[in-house]
Protein backbone atom coordinates (compact mmCIF):
# COMPACT_ATOMS: atom_id res chain seq x y z
CA UNK A 1 0.00 0.00 0.00
CA UNK A 2 1.46 3.67 -0.71
CA UNK A 3 -0.10 6.52 1.02
CA UNK A 4 -0.10 10.13 0.79
CA UNK A 5 -0.49 12.20 3.58
CA UNK A 6 -1.10 15.96 3.83
CA UNK A 7 -0.38 17.30 6.79
CA UNK A 8 -0.13 21.60 6.46
CA UNK A 9 2.62 21.51 9.75
CA UNK A 10 5.92 20.07 10.61
CA UNK A 11 4.38 16.79 12.62
CA UNK A 12 8.31 17.03 14.33
CA UNK A 13 7.25 19.73 16.43
CA UNK A 14 5.11 18.36 18.68
CA UNK A 15 4.18 21.27 20.65
CA UNK A 16 0.31 21.08 20.20
CA UNK A 17 -1.89 18.06 20.19
CA UNK A 18 -3.03 18.03 16.17
CA UNK A 19 0.89 17.87 15.36
CA UNK A 20 1.08 15.25 17.62
CA UNK A 21 -1.69 13.25 16.43
CA UNK A 22 -0.16 13.55 12.81
CA UNK A 23 3.62 11.87 14.20
CA UNK A 24 1.27 8.97 15.93
CA UNK A 25 -0.16 8.63 12.47
CA UNK A 26 3.29 8.24 10.71
CA UNK A 27 4.72 5.74 13.36
CA UNK A 28 1.74 3.68 12.67
CA UNK A 29 2.13 3.87 8.88
CA UNK A 30 5.90 2.83 9.52
CA UNK A 31 5.03 -0.24 11.88
CA UNK A 32 2.79 -1.80 9.27
CA UNK A 33 5.59 -1.48 6.60
CA UNK A 34 3.57 1.07 5.07
CA UNK A 35 5.02 3.75 2.14
CA UNK A 36 4.42 7.40 3.07
CA UNK A 37 4.62 10.12 1.62
CA UNK A 38 4.42 13.36 3.35
CA UNK A 39 2.91 17.05 1.67
CA UNK A 40 3.24 19.87 4.06
CA UNK A 41 3.10 23.86 3.75
CA UNK A 42 6.51 25.08 3.42
CA UNK A 43 7.80 26.77 6.21
CA UNK A 44 10.76 27.89 7.95
CA UNK A 45 10.18 25.59 10.84
CA UNK A 46 10.25 23.08 8.56
CA UNK A 47 13.93 22.74 7.44
CA UNK A 48 15.56 20.57 5.52
CA UNK A 49 17.08 19.03 8.54
CA UNK A 50 13.59 17.89 9.71
CA UNK A 51 13.35 16.23 6.20
CA UNK A 52 16.18 14.08 6.29
CA UNK A 53 15.01 13.29 10.45
CA UNK A 54 11.72 11.87 9.40
CA UNK A 55 13.32 9.14 6.09
CA UNK A 56 16.03 8.23 8.69
CA UNK A 57 13.48 7.37 10.85
CA UNK A 58 11.88 5.92 8.22
CA UNK A 59 9.08 7.74 9.04
CA UNK A 60 7.86 9.10 5.34
CA UNK A 61 9.78 7.96 1.64
CA UNK A 62 9.19 11.42 0.49
CA UNK A 63 8.54 15.01 1.50
CA UNK A 64 6.79 17.39 -0.82
CA UNK A 65 6.10 20.75 -0.02
CA UNK A 66 3.34 23.35 -1.30
CA UNK A 67 4.91 26.94 -1.65
CA UNK A 68 3.18 29.36 0.90
CA UNK A 69 3.11 32.72 0.01
CA UNK A 70 2.30 36.31 1.05
CA UNK A 71 -0.94 37.38 -0.06
CA UNK A 72 -1.50 40.55 -2.10
CA UNK A 73 -0.59 41.25 -5.56
CA UNK A 74 -2.49 40.83 -9.07
CA UNK A 75 -1.41 37.11 -9.55
CA UNK A 76 -3.09 36.45 -6.21
CA UNK A 77 -5.93 38.57 -6.64
CA UNK A 78 -7.09 36.55 -9.75
CA UNK A 79 -5.89 33.42 -9.19
CA UNK A 80 -6.70 32.85 -5.46
CA UNK A 81 -9.01 35.64 -4.52
CA UNK A 82 -11.69 36.45 -7.36
CA UNK A 83 -11.87 32.34 -7.95
CA UNK A 84 -12.91 32.39 -3.83
CA UNK A 85 -15.02 35.17 -3.90
CA UNK A 86 -17.16 33.11 -6.35
CA UNK A 87 -16.61 29.77 -5.04
CA UNK A 88 -19.72 28.33 -3.31
CA UNK A 89 -17.47 26.75 -0.45
CA UNK A 90 -17.25 28.99 2.51
CA UNK A 91 -14.00 31.09 2.22
CA UNK A 92 -12.72 29.22 5.65
CA UNK A 93 -13.03 25.99 4.35
CA UNK A 94 -10.58 26.78 1.52
CA UNK A 95 -7.23 27.37 2.54
CA UNK A 96 -5.26 26.67 -0.77
CA UNK A 97 -3.14 29.70 -1.60
CA UNK A 98 -1.73 30.94 -4.88
CA UNK A 99 -0.03 27.93 -6.91
CA UNK A 100 -0.56 25.47 -3.86
CA UNK A 101 -2.94 23.17 -6.20
CA UNK A 102 -0.97 23.04 -9.01
CA UNK A 103 2.38 21.82 -6.67
CA UNK A 104 -0.43 19.30 -4.81
CA UNK A 105 -1.33 18.60 -9.08
CA UNK A 106 1.87 18.24 -9.69
CA UNK A 107 2.81 15.13 -7.04
CA UNK A 108 -0.97 12.81 -8.12
CA UNK A 109 0.62 13.49 -11.36
CA UNK A 110 3.95 12.03 -11.34
CA UNK A 111 2.69 9.14 -8.32
CA UNK A 112 0.27 6.85 -7.81
CA UNK A 113 -1.01 6.26 -4.52
CA UNK A 114 -3.84 3.75 -2.79
CA UNK A 115 -5.02 6.14 -0.10
CA UNK A 116 -4.49 10.01 0.03
CA UNK A 117 -5.03 11.33 3.52
CA UNK A 118 -6.28 14.84 4.04
CA UNK A 119 -6.12 16.63 7.10
CA UNK A 120 -8.80 18.46 8.21
CA UNK A 121 -12.23 19.53 6.44
CA UNK A 122 -10.87 23.32 5.14
CA UNK A 123 -8.11 21.29 3.27
CA UNK A 124 -10.38 18.62 1.35
CA UNK A 125 -10.25 21.53 -1.87
CA UNK A 126 -7.05 19.59 -2.60
CA UNK A 127 -8.49 16.61 -3.90
CA UNK A 128 -12.16 17.83 -4.49
CA UNK A 129 -13.23 16.69 -8.05
CA UNK A 130 -9.33 16.12 -8.98
CA UNK A 131 -8.66 14.64 -12.35
CA UNK A 132 -5.10 13.10 -10.56
CA UNK A 133 -6.73 10.63 -8.30
CA UNK A 134 -6.32 7.81 -10.09
CA UNK A 135 -8.55 5.62 -8.00
CA UNK A 136 -7.09 6.74 -5.01
CA UNK A 137 -9.54 6.11 -1.65
CA UNK A 138 -9.70 9.40 -0.18
CA UNK A 139 -10.01 10.14 3.49
CA UNK A 140 -10.25 13.29 5.65
CA UNK A 141 -8.67 12.79 9.03
CA UNK A 142 -11.07 16.18 10.86
CA UNK A 143 -9.17 16.72 13.96
CA UNK A 144 -12.12 19.17 14.57
CA UNK A 145 -15.82 20.36 14.22
CA UNK A 146 -14.73 23.53 12.23
CA UNK A 147 -17.74 25.10 11.71
CA UNK A 148 -17.57 25.44 15.99
CA UNK A 149 -14.09 26.70 15.24
CA UNK A 150 -15.12 29.78 12.93
CA UNK A 151 -17.91 31.07 14.94
CA UNK A 152 -16.09 33.81 16.44
CA UNK A 153 -15.41 35.43 12.61
CA UNK A 154 -16.93 38.45 11.66
CA UNK A 155 -18.37 36.73 8.90
CA UNK A 156 -19.45 33.75 10.27
CA UNK A 157 -23.36 32.32 9.05
CA UNK A 158 -24.12 29.11 10.45
CA UNK A 159 -25.93 27.70 7.89
CA UNK A 160 -23.83 28.54 5.15
CA UNK A 161 -20.72 27.17 7.13
CA UNK A 162 -22.21 24.01 8.70
CA UNK A 163 -23.46 23.28 5.11
CA UNK A 164 -19.98 24.11 3.54
CA UNK A 165 -18.43 21.78 5.44
CA UNK A 166 -20.95 18.89 5.19
CA UNK A 167 -20.69 19.07 1.52
CA UNK A 168 -16.90 19.00 1.55
CA UNK A 169 -17.03 16.09 4.00
CA UNK A 170 -19.52 14.18 1.81
CA UNK A 171 -17.15 14.44 -1.07
CA UNK A 172 -14.64 12.30 0.27
CA UNK A 173 -14.45 8.64 0.41
CA UNK A 174 -14.12 8.25 4.26
CA UNK A 175 -14.11 10.71 6.85
CA UNK A 176 -12.20 10.21 10.33
CA UNK A 177 -13.71 11.69 13.41
CA UNK A 178 -11.51 12.08 16.68
CA UNK A 179 -14.52 12.08 19.09
CA UNK A 180 -17.47 10.04 19.13
CA UNK A 181 -19.52 13.11 19.41
CA UNK A 182 -18.52 14.42 16.35
CA UNK A 183 -18.48 10.83 14.66
CA UNK A 184 -22.57 11.12 15.46
CA UNK A 185 -22.67 14.61 14.03
CA UNK A 186 -20.74 14.13 10.95
CA UNK A 187 -23.17 10.97 10.41
CA UNK A 188 -26.62 12.95 10.70
CA UNK A 189 -26.13 14.95 7.76
CA UNK A 190 -23.53 12.90 5.61
CA UNK A 191 -23.95 9.60 3.32
CA UNK A 192 -19.86 9.53 3.64
CA UNK A 193 -18.94 6.55 5.88
CA UNK A 194 -17.72 8.09 9.16
CA UNK A 195 -14.65 6.14 11.53
CA UNK A 196 -14.16 6.96 14.96
CA UNK A 197 -10.09 7.35 15.14
CA UNK A 198 -9.38 8.18 18.36
CA UNK A 199 -6.08 9.93 19.39
CA UNK A 200 -3.37 7.80 19.47
CA UNK A 201 -0.20 7.96 22.15
CA UNK A 202 2.07 5.94 23.11
CA UNK A 203 2.90 5.51 26.96
CA UNK A 204 6.52 5.58 28.41
CA UNK A 205 5.64 4.70 32.08
CA UNK A 206 8.21 4.47 34.08
CA UNK A 207 9.18 4.54 37.75
CA UNK A 208 10.86 7.83 39.11
CA UNK A 209 10.29 10.43 41.46
CA UNK A 210 6.75 12.43 42.03
CA UNK A 211 8.76 15.69 42.47
CA UNK A 212 5.64 17.65 40.43
CA UNK A 213 2.26 17.85 42.43
CA UNK A 214 0.42 19.23 39.93
CA UNK A 215 1.07 19.50 35.91
CA UNK A 216 -0.86 21.65 33.49
CA UNK A 217 0.06 21.23 29.95
CA UNK A 218 -1.61 23.79 27.97
CA UNK A 219 -1.28 25.79 24.55
CA UNK A 220 -1.92 29.14 23.66
CA UNK A 221 -5.49 29.91 22.12
CA UNK A 222 -8.55 31.54 23.58
CA UNK A 223 -9.88 28.30 24.86
CA UNK A 224 -7.01 27.80 26.87
CA UNK A 225 -6.54 31.28 28.23
CA UNK A 226 -10.14 31.74 29.61
CA UNK A 227 -9.57 28.46 31.45
CA UNK A 228 -6.36 29.42 32.61
CA UNK A 229 -7.49 32.81 33.86
CA UNK A 230 -10.32 30.81 35.64
CA UNK A 231 -8.13 28.25 37.22
CA UNK A 232 -5.97 30.77 38.12
CA UNK A 233 -8.82 33.81 39.80
CA UNK A 234 -11.02 30.80 41.41
CA UNK A 235 -9.45 27.42 41.99
CA UNK A 236 -5.77 28.34 42.71
CA UNK A 237 -6.90 30.59 45.69
CA UNK A 238 -8.63 27.42 47.25
CA UNK A 239 -5.07 24.52 46.94
CA UNK A 240 -3.39 24.16 49.92
CA UNK A 241 0.24 25.97 49.54
CA UNK A 242 2.51 23.50 49.91
CA UNK A 243 1.11 22.46 46.68
CA UNK A 244 3.06 22.96 43.75
CA UNK A 245 1.89 23.13 39.86
CA UNK A 246 4.35 22.62 36.67
CA UNK A 247 2.51 24.73 33.82
CA UNK A 248 4.14 23.95 30.65
CA UNK A 249 3.49 25.55 26.88
CA UNK A 250 3.00 28.88 25.40
CA UNK A 251 -0.15 28.99 27.81
CA UNK A 252 2.59 30.52 29.99
CA UNK A 253 1.87 33.58 28.25
CA UNK A 254 -1.08 34.78 30.14
CA UNK A 255 0.00 33.58 33.34
CA UNK A 256 1.14 35.88 36.16
CA UNK A 257 3.56 34.66 38.47
CA UNK A 258 2.26 33.01 41.42
CA UNK A 259 4.00 31.12 44.60
CA UNK A 260 5.15 27.54 43.78
CA UNK A 261 3.96 28.34 40.54
CA UNK A 262 6.49 26.55 38.02
CA UNK A 263 6.66 28.00 34.12
CA UNK A 264 7.96 26.07 31.62
CA UNK A 265 7.44 27.30 27.73
CA UNK A 266 8.48 24.33 25.91
CA UNK A 267 9.25 20.33 26.53
CA UNK A 268 10.17 18.26 23.41
CA UNK A 269 9.52 15.21 24.95
CA UNK A 270 6.62 15.45 27.89
CA UNK A 271 7.13 11.80 29.05
CA UNK A 272 9.85 12.87 31.67
CA UNK A 273 7.56 15.32 32.68
CA UNK A 274 4.45 13.41 33.08
CA UNK A 275 5.95 10.52 34.72
CA UNK A 276 7.32 13.06 37.35
CA UNK A 277 3.58 14.17 38.07
CA UNK A 278 1.16 12.93 40.45
CA UNK A 279 -2.21 14.84 38.54
CA UNK A 280 -2.78 16.43 35.84
CA UNK A 281 -5.65 19.02 35.71
CA UNK A 282 -7.23 20.26 32.08
CA UNK A 283 -9.00 23.50 32.96
CA UNK A 284 -11.40 23.70 29.89
CA UNK A 285 -14.34 25.80 29.87
CA UNK A 286 -14.89 26.00 25.94
CA UNK A 287 -13.79 24.28 22.67
CA UNK A 288 -14.74 21.32 21.05
CA UNK A 289 -13.79 17.43 20.29
CA UNK A 290 -10.97 15.29 22.51
CA UNK A 291 -8.49 17.01 24.90
CA UNK A 292 -5.76 15.35 23.63
CA UNK A 293 -3.54 16.23 26.93
CA UNK A 294 -6.26 14.82 28.96
CA UNK A 295 -5.53 11.31 26.43
CA UNK A 296 -1.71 11.42 26.87
CA UNK A 297 -2.32 11.92 30.70
CA UNK A 298 -4.21 9.00 31.12
CA UNK A 299 -1.75 7.13 28.80
CA UNK A 300 0.46 7.53 32.08
CA UNK A 301 -2.45 6.27 34.23
CA UNK A 302 -2.26 9.58 35.72
CA UNK A 303 -5.62 10.64 37.56
CA UNK A 304 -7.29 14.03 35.36
CA UNK A 305 -9.16 16.94 37.45
CA UNK A 306 -11.21 19.10 34.35
CA UNK A 307 -14.11 20.60 33.32
CA UNK A 308 -16.98 19.26 31.61
CA UNK A 309 -15.45 20.14 28.49
CA UNK A 310 -12.10 18.03 29.35
CA UNK A 311 -13.78 14.84 28.77
CA UNK A 312 -15.62 15.77 25.01
CA UNK A 313 -14.72 12.97 22.68
CA UNK A 314 -14.24 10.45 25.44
CA UNK A 315 -16.42 6.86 24.56
CA UNK A 316 -16.64 7.02 28.48
CA UNK A 317 -17.95 10.02 30.13
CA UNK A 318 -17.60 8.22 33.98
CA UNK A 319 -15.10 5.60 35.33
CA UNK A 320 -12.03 6.86 33.27
CA UNK A 321 -9.54 8.72 35.43
CA UNK A 322 -10.92 11.89 35.11
CA UNK A 323 -12.46 13.43 38.20
CA UNK A 324 -15.04 16.14 36.18
CA UNK A 325 -16.72 19.41 37.70
CA UNK A 326 -17.35 22.59 36.80
CA UNK A 327 -17.28 23.88 40.20
CA UNK A 328 -13.84 25.37 41.32
CA UNK A 329 -14.36 24.44 44.90
CA UNK A 330 -14.82 20.97 43.94
CA UNK A 331 -12.14 21.14 41.33
CA UNK A 332 -9.75 22.14 44.27
CA UNK A 333 -11.10 19.49 46.72
CA UNK A 334 -10.32 16.87 43.79
CA UNK A 335 -6.93 18.19 43.32
CA UNK A 336 -6.26 17.85 47.01
CA UNK A 337 -7.82 14.85 47.51
CA UNK A 338 -6.04 13.15 45.31
CA UNK A 339 -2.65 14.60 46.37
CA UNK A 340 -3.58 13.37 50.15
CA UNK A 341 -5.73 10.39 49.85
CA UNK A 342 -3.70 7.53 48.58
CA UNK A 343 -6.72 4.92 48.42
CA UNK A 344 -9.13 7.48 46.39
CA UNK A 345 -5.43 8.34 44.33
CA UNK A 346 -5.30 4.84 43.31
CA UNK A 347 -8.70 4.22 42.49
CA UNK A 348 -8.63 6.85 40.06
CA UNK A 349 -4.82 6.08 38.56
CA UNK A 350 -6.72 2.07 38.03
CA UNK A 351 -9.37 3.80 36.30
CA UNK A 352 -7.29 5.48 34.06
CA UNK A 353 -5.06 2.51 33.05
CA UNK A 354 -8.10 -0.02 32.36
CA UNK A 355 -10.01 2.93 30.21
CA UNK A 356 -6.70 3.86 27.93
CA UNK A 357 -5.94 0.25 27.83
CA UNK A 358 -9.38 -0.36 26.37
CA UNK A 359 -9.81 2.32 24.28
CA UNK A 360 -6.76 4.69 23.73
CA UNK A 361 -3.61 2.37 23.68
CA UNK A 362 -1.57 1.53 20.37
CA UNK A 363 -2.85 -1.84 20.43
CA UNK A 364 -6.92 -0.75 20.53
CA UNK A 365 -5.87 2.43 17.96
CA UNK A 366 -3.73 0.64 15.91
CA UNK A 367 -6.71 -2.04 15.58
CA UNK A 368 -9.10 0.28 14.50
CA UNK A 369 -6.89 1.57 11.35
CA UNK A 370 -5.93 -2.25 10.71
CA UNK A 371 -9.88 -2.75 9.63
CA UNK A 372 -10.34 1.21 8.46
CA UNK A 373 -7.66 1.14 5.69
CA UNK A 374 -7.84 -2.96 4.85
Amino acid sequence: MKVLYFFPGNPLVRSQGNHVRAFTLLQYFKAKNITLDLVAEADKHFTEQDVEALKSEKLVNQVHFLPKQKKGGLSYFFKVSIPKLFSKIPKPFDRRQLNQQQAFNKVLQNNTYDKIIVSYSCWVPLVLDNPYLKGATTIVDTHDFLTSQFKSRKDFKLGEFFEGEMKLLNSVDQVWAISVEEKYLFEQFIKTPVHLVPHLTTSKIQNTTKTIDVLYVASENEHNIAAAQWFFNKVYPLLETKISITVVGKINKHIKDYPNVIKINYVEDLSATYNASKVVICPMLSGTGLKIKVVEALSFNLPVVCNTRGVDGLINKVDNGCLVTDNATKFASYTTQLLNDSSFYETNKQKANLFYEEFLSEKAVYSTLDQILN
